[in-house]
């Protein structure tokens, strides 16, 4: 059998890491039967923050030696994190699950646009294009107006703003800064924000069904964050990062299989035409980053 090369061993990594992100949301919504939000959430941070904080200690990585630039960096990207937690939670626990990850795909174009608008980075017009017609489909899965219009759809779209957010953050954030001790502070961060919030919502108790869930989450959280982290240093970005579209074939499998749930038409094409934009925007941006990198080795050729 021959040897997995880089590209495609970052490609079974970022399957591997959508698809435990996505069992996580479906282990948080089976919960929205039995417990509040702000419980889930604080349970699921501090179990999560236990996990990642063992692994640091066993591999000998816990550094909090952060430079104090970054500290800031990490405080608004901390607040994006709690702001899209509750917002992409409180959707997933009020609507079909399918949805809620459909829209959630959106996340690519708007970290582009984002880019584009506060980091200074070019966009050309195709992929601008792109953009807006990747945005038409959220539109058609959001339906502002319809019948079936569900204002927690909105909610996802803020949590979209909110993760592209916390990721323009990430993109700031020193070379030499851990990833795991930011997944630490942030796992902590917004369990203890859940924490407060839960004492103005009050707590249900904690069935034995509940805790195991509770755990699944935490586990398929911290693996996530684990093969996200190996995603990065393995193979081309530009080859990897379409894979991360399995979050919604393995989101379609799960809400059919677990909630009985399945997207209408209408969803569905919305759901195709942001995934085909997506996709289209990272070949896109990929093409350009291989210009760029011909164009510096041959002035480097050049002047050598």
């Amino acid at each position: 059998m021959p040897a997995l090369t880089d590209n495609m061993r970052g490609a079974l990594l970022m399957v591997g890491s959508m698809t435990a992100f996505t069992f996580n949301d479906a282990c948080m919504k089976a919960l929205s039967d039995e417990l509040p939000l702000m419980q889930a959430l604080f349970l699921r941070g501090m179990a999560t923050s236990a996990l990642i904080y063992l692994f640091l200690q066993l591999t000998g990585r816990f550094d909090l030696n952060i430079p104090r630039r970054d500290w800031g960096i990490i405080g608004l990207r901390t607040l994006g994190e709690i702001a899209a937690a509750y917002f992409f939670l409180t959707a997933l626990f009020n609507m079909p699950f399918a949805n809620v990850s459909a829209i959630l795909q959106a996340l690519p174009l708007t970290i582009t646009l984002a880019g584009a608008l506060f980091l200074g980075e070019a966009v050309g017009w195709r992929r601008l294009v792109a953009i807006l017609i990747g945005f038409g489909g959220v539109m058609l899965i959001v339906r502002p107006g319809g019948e079936g219009f569900n204002v927690y759809s909105l909610y996802v779209v803020a949590a979209v703003f909110a993760v592209a957010l916390r990721d323009l953050c990430t993109r700031r954030l020193s070379p030499s800064v851990p990833s795991m001790s930011v997944a630490l502070i942030t796992a902590l961060a917004v369990g203890l924000a859940a924490g407060l919030a839960s004492v103005f919502e009050g707590w249900a108790p904690v069935s034995g069904r509940a805790a195991m869930q509770l755990a699944g989450s935490a586990i398929f959280v911290m693996g996530g964050y684990l093969l996200s982290i190996m995603v990065m240093r393995t193979g081309e970005i530009g080859f990897v990062a379409p894979f991360r579209y399995t979050s919604l074939v393995v989101a379609l499998i799960l809400g059919y299989a677990i909630f009985d749930e399945w997207p209408d038409n209408l969803t569905l094409l919305g759901a195709g035409i942001v995934v085909a934009t997506g996709l289209f925007t990272l070949y896109r941006e990929h093409r350009l980053t291989r210009a760029r990198l011909r164009h510096t080795r041959a002035e480097e050729a050049a002047t050598g």
